[in-house]
């Protein structure tokens, strides 16, 4: 049974157990730690003994809760031109940021999109989210059943590696007493997959390496996200006062570069997997695509910059963010830009967590370029507060721009519905007319 009985009340009981520790708490924040076949969508198992309807429902625990539909959701990321993805698989990868291929959605980057989006929704299913139980914050499945045990046997891929994600956050002494889960430091966050099936290698013409992460679940995990200041990337060249330094969210890094006792951090976790996957892999097409939902989306950017800053001759590597939040300022996306990380972000703009954290001055290139002209004619000591500021983010990559108004049957009203994977897939396998299309890389 997807979805546990217990996990409805999980929700407010985070909530406001995050708001009562940012109160009561003296939480001291730390640096990170540097570490030198067709696929099948998102329905239940058929031996489910949920009834299926077109109703989409309240979350049900946190950030994702499994929508219910009637819909046959295998053929949503079903190709509907084989032959023209696997002769075009980098443009469906971004090689050209997705020129022509947005507006309107392509059918076979619609299929790709949703294909790619069904890997971050195993990372959820897999993912135990009952506090009360002894393996709470850990996977479910061992990696060899994983994709199987959550509906997505005919993948073609084939897990090689769980990864943890560790919060920096230092808690006082006393919270030894409470309940271990409310202080859980280190969890499950996603894996990676690796395409082993020949006929899928064939079918998308290159094998294709997943690394799929889920979204916020974790207490800590939530304190995490509310650091929203900027913080220099870690052995960034540039000192952190200067414009051209490259600066990202404090609790994303934290959770990106953290590590505890003999628990590495998710940064040397990626890097030694990606690692060994080019050695295996050096002669044949090979491509590198990261994904997740919400803090996992933010994570997937992070994972694409480290991958691409640390490894000479890396293949093309490319995200596709669901309902991601801002990540870095403009500087952190010029960097994205000049190492040719292709960024899909798929936005719902009825959603509030993609206009968070911080706020943006500039959001495309025309205003990017009268970005200094606009500075000179103010005053200096806004200039230098503007430049100065923690909060000036920037969005990266190409945009796909939804509403989730679209939906009859979705409660608008929700907000977390909003917010949910499953709405972000119903609303690219709607997506069939002309859509909005923003492009804010060049």
């Amino acid at each position: 049974m997807w979805v546990q009985n217990k996990r409805h009340h999980t929700e407010n009981f985070f909530k406001y157990y995050t708001a009562f520790l940012i109160m009561s708490l003296s939480i001291k924040s730390v640096q990170p730690c540097i570490s030198n076949a067709t696929p099948q969508i998102a329905c239940p198992p058929q031996n489910s003994k949920k009834n299926l309807n077109m109703k989409i429902q309240a979350p049900n625990y946190l950030e994702n809760s499994f929508i219910e539909s009637n819909i046959n959701n295998s053929s949503w990321s079903r190709s509907p031109n084989p032959m023209k993805l696997k002769e075009r698989w980098m443009d469906y990868q971004g090689i050209k940021n997705w020129e022509g291929l947005l507006d309107p959605l392509d059918d076979n980057l619609r299929s790709e999109i949703i294909r790619f989006g069904n890997f971050v929704e195993a990372a959820y299913r897999s993912f135990d989210f009952d506090p009360s139980s002894s393996s709470y914050a850990t996977c479910r499945y061992p990696k060899r059943k994983l994709l199987e045990e959550t509906g997505f046997s005919t993948t073609g891929y084939r897990v090689t590696k769980n990864l943890v994600a560790t919060c920096g956050i230092q808690l006082p002494s006393w919270i030894e007493k409470a309940p271990s889960w409310m202080a859980m430091q280190s969890s499950w966050i996603g894996y990676t997959a690796v395409c082993h099936d020949r006929r899928e290698i064939s079918r998308l013409g290159r094998r294709d390496v997943v690394l799929a992460f889920r979204g916020t679940a974790t207490c800590l995990e939530w304190l995490e996200n509310l650091r929203a200041t900027l913080t220099p990337w870690p052995n960034a060249n540039s000192k952190p006062s200067e414009c051209s330094c490259p600066m990202v969210e404090s609790g994303f890094l934290s959770l990106y570069t953290s590590s505890i006792r003999n628990r590495p951090s998710l940064q040397k976790q990626v890097r030694e997997e990606v690692s060994k996957i080019l050695k295996i892999y050096d002669d044949e097409p090979l491509s590198i695509t990261i994904t997740g939902h919400s803090l996992g989306a933010a994570l997937a950017t992070l994972a694409a910059y480290d991958i691409k800053k640390t490894f000479d001759n890396i293949p093309l590597v490319t995200v596709i963010s669901f309902a991601g939040p801002r990540v870095g300022n403009r500087s952190f996306r010029t960097h994205l830009d000049r190492q040719a990380t292709k960024v899909l972000r798929i936005v719902n703009s009825d959603d509030l967590i993609t206009k968070v954290p911080g706020f943006v001055i500039d959001n495309n290139d025309k205003m990017a370029n009268n970005y200094d002209t606009l500075m000179a004619n103010i005053s200096t000591w806004i200039r230098k507060f503007v430049e100065d500021t923690q909060w000036v983010y920037a969005d990266v990559g190409s945009e796909l721009r939804l509403s989730s108004r679209s939906l009859p049957y979705l409660n608008v009203s929700n907000i977390t519905t909003r917010h949910e994977l499953q709405t972000y897939l119903h609303l690219v396998n709607q997506c069939k007319e002309k859509t909005k299309k923003t492009l804010i890389n060049s």
